[in-house]
């Protein structure tokens, strides 16, 4: 379980220029069982500012979980995870590599600068639903997340 007291949201950042995936992983989240506060951004800059709280995301609240997309716009999200992975306060937080990539090189570099886990979307809309259900079920039922040091 959780260690989030019940019917606290649970803050996750999806990282994603695909307005057909922000839709589909939007409704797989809103369909599932755990309350969650879902943010949104489009590439990798905006990322970086969401997670740093600079410029229009200043306030925004910490995300107890990524969902990071590797081909962006800007900054990909290898890019992205490096910054992650050398800065001390965003390093804590998990990453989901959720992407159509299948390269290994994709796949061994994501877990060289500690992505969580990576997860190839599927191209099928009922699996990819069923995927972001899983992922769901999975981050945020199951596994207990860092405490948020808000």
């Amino acid at each position: 379980m959780n260690s989030d007291p019940p019917g606290e949201a649970i803050e996750i950042l999806l990282v994603e220029d695909n307005p057909g995936d922000v839709r589909l992983t939007k409704e797989a989240l809103k369909q599932g069982d755990v309350l969650n506060n879902l943010h949104v951004v489009k590439d990798g800059v905006e990322a970086m500012a969401f997670l740093r709280r600079e410029g229009e995301y200043e306030g925004t609240p910490q995300p107890d979980l990524i969902l990071l997309d590797l081909n962006l716009p800007r900054k990909d999200g290898t890019e992205v995870l490096e910054e992650i992975d050398e800065d001390r306060e965003l390093r804590r937080i998990p990453v989901v590599v959720l992407t159509s990539s299948e390269a290994e090189e994709d796949i061994a570099k994501s877990y060289e600068l500690h992505a969580n886990a990576y997860i190839t979307k599927p191209v099928d809309i009922d699996q990819f639903i069923e995927v972001a259900q899983n992922l769901e079920q999975f981050w945020l039922s199951i596994v207990k997340l860092p405490p948020n040091d808000e």
